[in-house]
């Protein structure tokens, strides 16, 4: 027992945001330390495969490797869609924030969906204490969210979070430390990536990568694009000629490419105001909805929720770190942890 408590000793304890775009590390008492892409690039050989590079060395070489190289995103739609490579990307992850120390054992707690089904959430925890956690906590992502965007989540007011990621948009009215209602959409910046990508293909026959789509999202991203509409060039291969080409796009093209995928996200918000309670209701027109997550940052998205429901819309201060933030402080107090972690 003491060798336990001693091995407790040296590790920090750690929150983990474990998205499908990006993997954050919170260390308590240091605060973020870690923000990487969840990609990890493997050299596969007959006997086991190895694994070359992880986070921001490996997304670089996303659609640029030789056969015998995959660079795999082991997390899909917000779940673990491959275990032996998410057990390895977090092991890295510990290994990194502990300066590669082979005894840290840490109590870690990870962030996952809300809609998360129970086999899914065996995974998750068997994926992280097969990387070295001691202990291993689940909250909900909107919830950690909340409480990293500074929400009043004990008292009995509603709170709206809208938290838009790379895999899922969970959307959340939370009151009294429980989630209300809660809903979890598979529809976020991944579909949207894969959207413009399509878009791309069948108008210009030009086949593009998704670290190219991605950048495009970003650079061109708007919501309600106004003339003149901001250009960029992209780079890809004719599928007619089968020659690299370039080509020009606009911010009115990547709207309408993205449409689908906003409108989903736009009618998950309603249907969960259409869900509320009407007390509960009473207090987000008073308080608005909070926007977190990746797709926050999208221009304009606050004000089409503006726009589609008539309450005010705020956005996080660091939407990107607000569920790891979040997770992070319910480390620091153990006693909201017990009331808001999931079995």
């Amino acid at each position: 027992m003491v060798f336990g408590s001693l091995l407790g000793w040296l590790s920090s304890d750690l929150a983990i945001d474990l998205g499908t775009a990006n993997t954050l590390v919170y260390v308590k008492g240091k605060g973020i330390v870690l923000r990487e892409p969840s990609v990890v690039a493997v050299r596969k050989n007959s006997r086991a495969n190895k694994v070359l590079a992880v986070g921001k060395e490996a997304k670089m070489m996303l659609g640029r490797t030789p056969g015998n190289i995959v660079a795999i995103r082991p997390m899909k739609d917000g779940v673990i869609a491959d275990f032996e490579v998410t057990e390895a990307m977090l092991r890295y992850f510990i290994r990194k924030v502990h300066n590669r120390r082979t005894l840290a054992r840490p109590r870690i707690i990870i962030s996952v969906p809300s809609g998360i089904t129970q086999v899914e959430k065996r995974a998750v925890r068997e994926s992280a204490e097969s990387a070295g956690a001691r202990e291993v906590y689940l909250i909900e992502e909107p919830m950690a969210a909340a409480i990293g965007a500074g929400l009043p989540i004990t008292e009995p007011t509603a709170n709206m979070v809208v938290d838009i990621g790379g895999g899922t948009t969970e959307v959340a009215v939370i009151s009294l430390a429980g989630i209300v209602y809660s809903k979890s959409v598979r529809v976020a910046g991944d579909k949207m990536d894969t959207a413009i990508l399509q878009h791309i293909k069948r108008r210009y026959n030009l086949l593009i990568g998704e670290h190219s789509a991605e950048k495009i999202k970003m650079e061109l991203g708007d919501i309600m694009p106004k003339e003149p509409f901001q250009k960029t060039e992209i780079k890809g291969r004719d599928l007619v000629s089968g020659v690299p080409k370039t080509i020009s796009i606009d911010a009115s093209e990547i709207r309408s490419a993205i449409g689908e995928q906003v409108d989903t996200i736009v009618e998950t918000v309603k249907s969960a105001l259409e869900q509320t309670p009407p007390e509960l209701a009473a207090d987000i027109v008073d308080k608005g909805i909070v926007l977190t997550g990746g797709g926050a940052l999208l221009k304009n998205m606050d004000k089409l929720l503006r726009d589609e429901t008539g309450l005010p819309i705020i956005v996080a201060e660091d939407p990107l770190s607000s569920v790891v933030l979040g997770s992070g402080q319910t480390l620091d107090n153990l006693d909201i942890l017990r009331e808001i972690m999931i079995r």
